[in-house]
């Protein structure tokens, strides 16, 4: 994707960013995720409901064919799979959705202990209620109950959720929050489509993660690019702004906005590399998928690859 033209993020069209392969479902590499259209986690309040399904129609309409999305994401009165559809059923063709399961949340916000693997197929199964779907197209273990990677075997979780595959409930297995072994363990017993960890321009831990995915041809799929999603994720809750004065005046000379500049960089990285971008505004969520077609220079990389080495 590197180019030496400098381009303004202008085009609305989410397929500008280019495709990729999720088993046998090809998706444009800018997506969505869903956890923003329930606000922020410790907000007092969900997300307007009208607003959060307006969202989500305009970014089918732009091309948005690949959404992130989970049962644990609610409110005790919303929740992110009741949002998608009630939004976007019938679901166009083809749309693939790709669900997590594995963590669980209590309604008080709080994660519950982590699910054995004979309790995969209910979370497997209260995906598919929520959405109203026949199987899932794409599901992720999400390994561990918080932020932080939790070492430890994924065999039999795996494993487990390779037999729901062969039972027909899910089309395509993924991981979510691994680390390097447990990915090459992973691998080693059923066919793996993606890898969802965090990721982005200042928060590199997984470069070599990420090339390891495209020496597999898996998608690598990182969430929180853009910053912090939840408060103490970082400091204040907020995007890190390290490197803030580099990252602006890339923008400037792209008649583009910092957070789009943060997201091009994290497509330019690879072309296996997905965006899943989520939010409750229709303004930010234009400008994500203008991001898609934003094309950095030789030189905007450079700058932007030394604010933060690969560890």
């Amino acid at each position: 994707m590197t180019t030496n033209t400098t381009t303004s993020a202008t085009t609305l069209d989410a397929g500008a960013a280019g495709t990729w392969q999720l088993g046998d479902r090809t998706v444009n590499r800018l997506g969505f995720g869903a956890m923003r259209l329930i606000g922020r986690l410790g907000d007092p309040v969900p997300q307007d409901r009208a607003a959060s399904i307006a969202v989500l129609r305009r970014a089918v309409e732009l091309g948005v064919n690949h959404i992130d999305t989970a049962a644990f994401y609610f409110f005790p009165t919303r929740s992110a799979n009741e949002l998608i559809g009630a939004a976007l059923q019938p679901y166009p063709d083809d749309l693939v959705i790709t669900t997590k399961i594995g963590a669980s949340q209590s309604r008080d916000g709080q994660f519950e202990p982590y699910a054995r693997p004979d309790q995969l197929r209910s979370h497997v199964e209260e995906n598919i209620r929520q959405l109203g779907l026949d199987h899932l197209d794409v599901v992720n273990l999400r390994w561990g109950t918080g932020l932080e990677r939790e070492p430890g075997s994924v065999a039999e979780h795996v494993g487990a959720l390779a037999e729901l595959r062969d039972a027909g409930l899910v089309r395509h297995v993924g991981v979510s929050n691994v680390l390097p072994e447990q990915l090459e363990e992973a691998v080693g017993i059923t066919p793996v489509v993606c890898v969802q960890n965090r990721y982005g321009l200042t928060d590199r831990a997984d470069d070599g993660l990420l090339e390891r995915c495209g020496e597999l041809g898996i998608a690598f799929v990182p969430f929180f690019s853009m910053g912090a999603a939840v408060p103490g994720a970082v400091p204040g809750g907020t995007a890190d702004d390290t490197g803030g004065d580099v990252v602006a005046e890339v923008a400037a000379a792209h008649d583009a906005t910092p957070s789009q500049v943060r997201l091009a960089w994290t497509l330019h990285r690879r072309p296996h590399v997905l965006a899943i971008p989520g939010t409750g505004s229709l303004e930010h969520l234009e400008q994500n998928v203008a991001a898609g077609a934003l094309r950095l220079t030789d030189d905007d990389l450079a700058r932007l690859d030394a604010i933060a080495p690969p560890a």
